[in-house]
């Protein structure tokens, strides 16, 4: 029996046994869990979802997190200045191993279901906001203002003594 299920914005035909490398996904080595976005299962019947299949399953093992290869990204800028630069980039995936492909019953199976690295800051970071906006309960109104305090008179400058002019200057010297 095989199974399309999708993560990390890919999709993957996986059957029982299968090692596959996916994006980085928020687990230890060691965990198993549980992908819930089947597309399609076949074997004997194949059903295909609409957009997934209902109760349909893959579940897997992490093996290891890891790194891809090194990609090499070769900048230019700017005709005429021969600016360059190389960068790379490795991206960080997971290794995986499919134990076990469900038809049915894969919401009963109580493993933890496999979320990517953002989808688990994203979730992470609303859950604070939820929590700091019940903490903070709605202050007291403040006392109204007092009325503003009617300006005092300026005292009066004294006169300062003015600055002397400065002279005029003298024409500069015609050369010969």
């Amino acid at each position: 029996m095989f199974a399309v299920l999708k993560t990390g914005g890919k999709q993957y035909k996986v059957q029982a046994g299968d090692v596959l490398r996916v994006e980085k996904l928020a687990a230890e080595a060691g965990d198993k869990i549980q992908f819930n976005d089947i597309l399609m299962i076949g074997g004997e019947s194949v059903t295909v979802g609409a957009p997934f299949v209902a109760g349909a399953a893959v579940q897997a093992e992490v093996i290891a997190q890891i790194k891809g290869e090194k990609v090499i990204h070769f900048v230019k800028r700017r005709r005429k200045h021969s600016s360059q630069r190389t960068k790379g980039h490795r991206q960080h995936l997971t290794l995986l191993r499919v134990t076990d492909v469900l038809a049915k019953g894969g919401e009963k199976s109580g493993i933890m279901a496999a979320t990517g690295t953002a989808d688990a800051r994203r979730s992470a970071h609303n859950n604070s906001a939820a929590s700091v906006a019940v903490e903070a309960a709605p202050k007291a109104k403040a006392a109204p203002k007092a009325a503003p305090k009617a300006k005092a008179e300026a005292a009066p400058v004294a006169d300062a003594p003015a600055k002397p002019k400065r002279a005029a200057k003298a024409p500069a010297a015609s050369k010969e």
